[in-house]
């Protein structure tokens, strides 16, 4: 779900400066993945940021970046036994950080509003409060490069499994009114699972939303197109959106449609219908769907809110959230002709997006009364906490 503004400029990230590796650590080795941990090893605005290494017995590995809470790279086995990196992104911290030439949000820690919110504005506690806008008039990701995915987190704890990254952003932050203290904890499993909690306090009412940003190709060549990939949504419904990608306030059945995925198939079998016109605004998918597994104000995360597979390497990943939606996206905005990981250009439609979340725009809907909405409360006082689940399932069939 993306698009992230050309105009994005270094300003507000300050100075990178390169810092050379200490001896040992992170000096040594590459990762499995091939990221080498000295190209990571940087002073950003005075914080220090690094790459982390999570692995488990049972082969699986995840590099993450405390710059932005970013997944880096995830390496599980496919059909084989081949470590397989199944996420998009860069292999040095140069082009994470510049915003002005390489702009991207992958693998990112979202917040404090992931998607959009229309015209960037929202009413709290009886207050307009405008936000930056950064998606023509709207309001995308918490503001963009200087939202949260593009600060650098400190790092809470860290263990051989997993890290929690924190942040704090100011009263004010990019328009939004409230302190809000938030982590991102990342936990590899035993069974090779990625699980995600994302925490959040404030000092004043706020609206709050963070998810994962990581793109998705499990064929093991990010090289080539990737709509062969089987996918699967569990849910009846979804939110159309209008030509700037802000929901209309109608909640559609996917009968008929191309957005039924509640039997799986391929994505290229549906994402050609340019006839139907939320494929025709987006060039693909980029969507939130009303997940079933959210029932009576409550997400069930033991059940698969979505899936993805690729009958070439055998990887299936499954998706579970307690969150009411999650915004589906197919690297329409790819395509640029960036040299990415390993120096890899990223075709169009090479890799999808799992973003469990409150619905897009949701502050707005809320504000207006729009039927339906009232499940998707992204709203915090102070003395509650903001608790949202995400966990990616990685095995083979």
């Amino acid at each position: 779900m993306k698009k992230m503004t050309q105009a994005m400029c270094l300003a507000g990230l300050g100075v990178l400066v390169l810092a050379s590796c200490a001896g040992g650590g992170n000096a040594a080795k590459e990762t499995v993945s091939g990221l080498d941990p000295a190209a990571f090893d940087t002073t950003l605005n005075g914080k220090k940021v690094e790459l982390i290494t999570l692995k488990n017995a049972q082969g699986m590995e995840v590099c993450l970046t405390n710059y932005g809470g970013r997944v880096v790279s995830i390496c599980v086995p496919d059909k084989d036994g081949k470590p397989t990196d199944v996420v998009l992104g860069y292999d040095n911290i140069r082009q994470y950080a510049d915003t002005a030439n390489t702009p991207s949000d992958y693998g990112s820690s979202v917040g404090r509003y992931a998607n959009r919110i229309k015209d960037a504005k929202i009413n709290v506690a009886g207050k307009e409060y405008k936000l930056r806008a950064n998606d023509n008039e709207n309001c995308l990701h918490g503001g963009g490069n200087t939202g949260w995915l593009n600060q650098v987190y400190d790092i809470q704890a860290l263990t051989d499994s997993s890290v929690t990254f924190a942040i704090t952003a100011p009263d004010g932050e990019n328009g939004f009114p409230g302190t809000v203290k938030a982590t991102a904890t990342y936990l590899v499993k035993s069974d090779n699972t990625l699980d995600m909690v994302f925490e959040a306090t404030t000092d004043k009412e706020t609206v709050v939303n963070m998810t994962n940003h990581s793109y998705f190709n499990l064929n093991g060549d990010p090289s080539k197109e990737g709509m062969d990939q089987v996918m699967y949504i569990n849910a009846d419904k979804f939110t159309p959106a209008d030509a700037k990608y802000i929901p209309t306030g109608e909640i559609r059945d996917v009968t008929g449609t191309p957005m039924d995925f509640r039997k799986a198939h391929a994505i290229g079998e549906t994402i050609v219908d340019t006839t139907f016109d939320q494929i025709k605004n987006a060039t693909g998918y980029d969507h939130n769907w009303c997940l079933n597994t959210y029932k009576d104000g409550k997400g069930d995360d033991t059940q698969v809110a979505a899936s993805l597979y690729s009958p070439k390497t055998g990887i299936l990943l499954e998706v579970f959230t307690n969150e009411p939606g999650i915004q589906v996206y197919t690297g329409n905005f790819q395509g640029t002709g960036i040299a990415c990981k390993h120096g890899v250009k990223y075709p169009k439609h090479v890799s999808v997006c799992f973003e469990s979340q409150k619905y897009p725009d949701s502050p707005t809907k809320i504000a207006n009364k729009t039927k339906g909405w009232e499940i998707s409360n992204p709203y915090l006082k102070p003395g509650q906490k903001y608790v949202s689940h995400l966990a990616y399932k990685f095995s083979v069939k």
